[in-house]
Order: C-alpha cells, then structure tokens, then sequence
C-alpha cells in the first residue's frame, strides 16, 4: 500500500533549504526606506528610528548621511556615533565615500548607509553602494538604507516616459527583494512642493527650476502612484514567497529578443517586471545575422551584464542561412517559451510586403505562445 504523503506545510526540509535557512541567520538585516521623490523624508524617518532603537539598547551607527544642507536632518543625527568617512584623492579632487573597512571594525548591530544607489569612486572596492551593503550583510551587520523609486532598475523606462530625466544610477530589483522590510515614506504631491518652496530640499536658486520639470504636480502624482504600487507588488512577493512549497507545474518562460538599438534595455526591463510579476524565467535573445563590429561586441557584453543583474539568460545565435523569425521560432520552442517580447519592427511597409513580417512569421510558426510587441517610443 503506497505511503500517505505529508502535508506540504508539514514536510521534511531539504538539505539545501537548512543550509540557506542557517546563511540566512547568520546574515545581517535589510531595511529598505523607499519614497517617490527627493525631499519626502526618507532620511530623516531612517535617523529618527535609529534613535528609538538606541533607546532599545540596539548598537547602531551612521556609516553614511547625506543631509543635502537640510538642517532638520543634520540635526536628526544627535548624538548617534557617526563612523568618518573615508577620504579618497581621484584625478586631483578631494572625495568622501563610506569607510567600509571601518564599519566592519567597529562591528556594530545596525549601521546607517544612505543614498544607496549612489555610484563609488572608480578606485572603491565596490562599484556601487549597494554593494558595499551586500558585503557588510555578509559580514553580519544589519544596515538601514534608502532610495527614491526612480533608481529601481526596471522602472528606469517608466519615470524617463513621466519626467523625461533620464536616471543614471540604478538598484536592482533583485537586491532591492531581498530586503527584509521595506517602509514606504510618503507625503502628498502638495506638501512636497511646499517644503521645496521653503527651500527645505534644494537651495533658493534652485527651486523654481525644479518646480517647473521633475517637481511638477503632474510628475509628483505620477511617481507617487508608481511608488505605491510597486511596494505593494514586493509585499505581495514577499507573502507568495514566504508560502512557496516548492509546487511544480507549468513555468512561465518570457523571452526578450534584442537587436542592436536605444531600445535593447527598454525591452529587457519590460521582460524583467513581466517575469517578476508572473514569477517566471527569463530569457534574453540575440540574433547575429553578420560579422560583428568592436562596438557590437561590447554591446553584448553589456546585455550580459544586464542578464546577470536580472538572474536571466543571455543566448546568441548565428541565423547562418536562416531568417532571424526561424532562430526566434527555434528558441523559442527548445527553451519551451510560453511568451515573447519583440521590439516593434524597423521594416517599411514595403520591406513587410517584400520580406514578410517577423511578428506574421513567428506567429504563424508558434502555438499556445503570446507575442507582445513593444512600442518604440523614440519613433513616436
């Protein structure tokens, strides 16, 4: 007689899950603060709960705050134990970066680090802040951080399309999931253009021009909106995950097909917030129809590094004799693709009629997949 299976709640762990269960012990705390704009409060909510947790009897320090002149938040820190920066010379300027070395030292519970999407100092031992973060995680050390929604790196496309500011420094998403709480800081699009007419976020001469582009009530309601959703999407993540029983079934599978353009990026963000939502793999595709010159060499290797940040997977394929639409159709068929991303089409109408339509091809080739064309905006 075949054995009763136990209930999945109450089943065995693997070996896998207790050594990941014993990392994630030993591991430092993540705590996100995460607003819509500069100027909501973010840092300021950060150094006032640091306080109630030093009256706790929590040992916690400020590694890096950056008060913007803003006298409420210098005067936020008090009497907090504030780690020196570390002073480093760069192409004949005087700069201040964390001191990642002194913090590990010091060995505190909590430490402060603000302005996490922030960019090092070539010469750093990380490239970016958040990684400075991973490392004092791993070393044990809870870290308090915060961001504004327009440095996630999936929704670069969606705030560029609401405040054409095209943002330089990014988080990506996956790090941003793998805090353990995440606090929303929000004020209304109202009271935000009022503390920057008091000149409690810019400098005087300032103001006016930032109300006339990124702080405009149009752009300010939008991020607002874009904030609080994603926030509750990584909540609603968070709560999926946590009751994950390792169900198998049918997995979703997007594949992104990329092509030398402005549009590469935009397309492999679209096919990173599609996958994260449908909880699916990712896949990017790259189609080389010639000789490749230096520069789309390196163009490749920035789609991996991309590929990397998003855990997708990058493959390049030769056409050789075939059409671009039969590598895509035997892509997507090998890797059992359930959905594909395709960049809108750069062929006349007359190339269409001369040539056939890629999207026509795949389509006809394919069954139980759904193809999504995504809109250049450029040729808008």
């Amino acid at each position: 007689m075949k054995e009763k299976e136990a209930h999945p709640y109450f089943r065995r762990k693997t070996p896998e899950e207790l050594l990941r269960e014993l990392h994630d012990q030993k591991r430092g705390k993540l705590k996100l603060y995460i607003g819509a704009a500069p100027g909501v409060g973010k840092t300021y909510k950060m150094l006032q709960d640091a306080h109630d947790l030093v009256k706790e009897g929590v040992d916690v320090v400020v590694g890096y705050v950056e008060a913007h002149g803003r006298n409420e938040t210098e005067a936020m820190i008090g009497n907090l134990e504030v780690i020196q920066k570390e002073t480093i010379f760069y192409k004949g300027k005087e700069l201040q970066e964390l001191d990642l070395l002194a913090i590990v030292r010091r060995r505190p519970k909590v430490v402060i680090i603000d302005e996490l999407a922030h960019t090092n100092v070539p010469t750093s031992r990380h490239k970016k802040r958040f990684e400075d973060v991973s490392y004092l995680l791993n070393q044990g050390i809870s870290v308090m951080s915060a961001m504004n929604i327009q440095h996630m790196e999936s929704v670069h496309d969606l705030v560029y399309a609401v405040t054409q500011v095209k943002v330089r420094e990014t988080v990506p998403d996956l790090f941003i999931q793998q805090a353990d709480e995440i606090q929303l800081v929000d004020v209304t699009p109202e009271q935000l253009q009022k503390r920057l007419r008091e000149g409690k976020i810019y400098e005087v001469h300032k103001i006016e021009q930032s109300l006339q582009s990124f702080f405009k009530l149009a752009n300010l309601h939008a991020l607002r909106e874009l904030t609080l959703r994603e926030i509750a999407d990584e909540v609603d993540g968070k709560l999926i995950h946590s009751h994950e029983i390792g169900v198998t079934g049918i997995c979703e599978r997007i594949l992104v097909c990329i092509q030398y353009s402005e549009t590469a990026e935009k397309l492999i963000r679209r096919g990173w917030r599609m996958a994260n939502r449908l909880k699916a793999d990712l896949l990017l595709l790259h189609v080389l129809t010639g000789e490749q010159t230096e520069r789309q060499k390196a163009q490749i290797k920035e789609w991996q590094e991309f590929a990397d940040r998003f855990h997708a997977l990058l493959i390049v394929e030769e056409a050789k004799k075939q059409k671009p639409a039969a590598v895509i159709v035997n892509v997507a068929k090998q890797y059992r693709v359930t959905q594909i991303l395709l960049g809108q089409s750069a062929r006349t109408r007359w190339e269409e009629i001369r040539k056939g339509s890629i999207v026509n091809t795949i389509m006809r080739q394919t069954h139980n997949i759904d193809i999504h064309i995504v809109s250049d905006s450029a040729k808008q």
